[in-house]
């Protein structure tokens, strides 16, 4: 049955059910009668949507409340074990694979670590191996929890580079700096990994997941627009206009900061990447005199670098060198968040990523400074500059949300079970209803 504004039925049953496990998930547990007024259906609605998502196991009682003058009110929340997701970081150093419930609670993980010692820095990535870690990495994790396939909602993997999408290859990864060349990861991994044809994979810029990890769960909670920053080897970020949306990747770190000046791993020069990276500071560092712990992986490299610079005690002065590499680093890092905040007014900038997790706890009010001088006055002033609150983790759990966004999104069911004629109608309604 189509309705007079073109949805049908089965739409706005989805979008029912969308709204009420959005509503537990986010501020659950809840009584059928706080959920009337916190989805905007009625009590018949509510009472009919509670019905089928408890009889499919996906809602379950979780005690109850004192009502004014009536009987106590049963508290609803979703079931953690009715489904699961796995998330994959494919980062610079390692690739980290983890295992969530439907609440997003840890079950498993496993880390693989790239081949950081290798000449050249993008045989590290050679496509062959980070397949390999993956799969090896999702079976074992599945095994580690006693996890049957058939619960997987989903695969999110977040990737360095361009992620695109073809109707032959899936995703295909445009990763210039690691090396990847129109790479169709998707149909590599489905070749690869032991998953029924039905579990979904989805592929997405590693900033892009961290930015969807940090609005739902994260400092971005409460903000209608942020930018997301990522720091590991590269520069990365992820810009967010909708909080509930899964935002759009940047190549912020390819923006130039000096013209003709270092040459950046992408092959251009003076990009801001060729300055802030944690690849290319430790360079800086070397070039200057510094002297990075021989063989240690790019981590262990910046932690000591940052004890250089700001020993701990007090018999051993601080490194010049490397307290001169990194207040320059953090001048170049202001002035690229002065460009963020002048294209796009964001209420929060967040920073993460293993290094920005390292350097901003070191020089993030430095950097706030430079941004604030380079920024226009009147946005600079309306805008928050943070750390993320999710640490290492968040570009793992930020893939893991991918699958569950998009099982939300169909109202609880699986992607085979919807049409796919059907399949963007609900997006809208999804973003509005969650906003709400």
């Amino acid at each position: 049955m189509t309705m007079r504004n073109g949805r049908t039925v089965r739409d706005l049953r989805r979008e029912n059910r969308t709204a009420v496990l959005q509503r537990l998930y986010f501020d659950g547990p809840l009584s059928r009668f706080s959920l009337g007024p916190a989805t905007g259906l009625s009590s018949g609605s509510v009472s009919n949507v509670v019905a089928e998502l408890v009889a499919e196991g996906l809602v379950e009682e979780a005690g109850s409340v004192d009502s004014a003058g009536g009987r106590p009110r049963t508290l609803l929340r979703i079931t953690p074990g009715s489904g699961c997701m796995i998330g994959v970081d494919v980062g610079e150093t390692r690739v980290r694979i983890e295992l969530f419930d439907l609440t997003l609670t840890e079950l498993a993980r496993t880390e693989r670590p790239l081949a950081v010692e290798r000449p050249n820095p993008h045989d590290r990535y050679e496509v062959g191996v980070v397949v390999d870690h993956v799969r090896d990495g999702i079976a074992e994790v599945l095994r580690t929890a006693g996890v049957p396939a058939e619960r997987l909602l989903g695969v999110g993997v977040g990737v360095p580079g361009i992620v695109a999408r073809t109707a032959e290859e899936g995703a295909v990864v445009h990763g210039q700096t690691i090396g990847w060349d129109a790479v169709p990861l998707e149909r590599l991994l489905r070749e690869s990994v032991d998953l029924p044809s039905s579990v979904p994979y989805w592929i997405d810029n590693g900033a892009k997941t961290l930015g969807q990890a940090e609005m739902w769960f994260g400092a971005g909670r409460g903000a209608r627009s942020a930018v997301v920053v990522l720091f590991g080897s590269g520069v990365g970020a992820c810009v967010v206009t909708d909080p509930m949306g899964p935002g759009r990747a940047l190549e912020w770190g390819h923006l130039t900061v000096r013209v003709r000046g270092r040459r950046c791993r992408c092959g251009a020069r003076g990009c801001l990447e060729a300055y802030a990276g944690a690849e290319a500071l430790l360079e800086r560092w070397r070039e200057a005199g510094g002297r990075p712990p021989a063989g240690a992986d790019e981590e262990t490299a910046l932690t000591a670098m940052l004890a250089a610079a700001y020993p701990a005690g007090t018999e051993t002065g601080p490194d010049a060198t490397a307290v001169a590499v990194l207040e320059e680093t953090a001048e170049y890092l202001g002035a690229g968040f002065a460009d963020l905040i002048n294209l796009f007014q964001p209420e929060r900038i967040l920073v993460g990523g293993w290094a920005g997790l390292q350097l901003g706890a070191r020089f993030l009010e430095t950097v706030k400074g430079y941004a604030a001088e380079y920024a226009l006055k009147y946005p600079a002033a309306r805008v928050g500059i943070a750390m993320g609150t999710l640490g290492p983790d968040a570009v793992t759990v930020g893939a893991a949300i991918l699958p569950l966004a998009d099982f939300f999104a169909r109202g609880g069911r699986r992607a085979e079970a919807e049409p796919a004629e059907e399949q963007p109608a609900w997006a809208s309604t999804v973003r509005e209803r969650a906003a709400h």
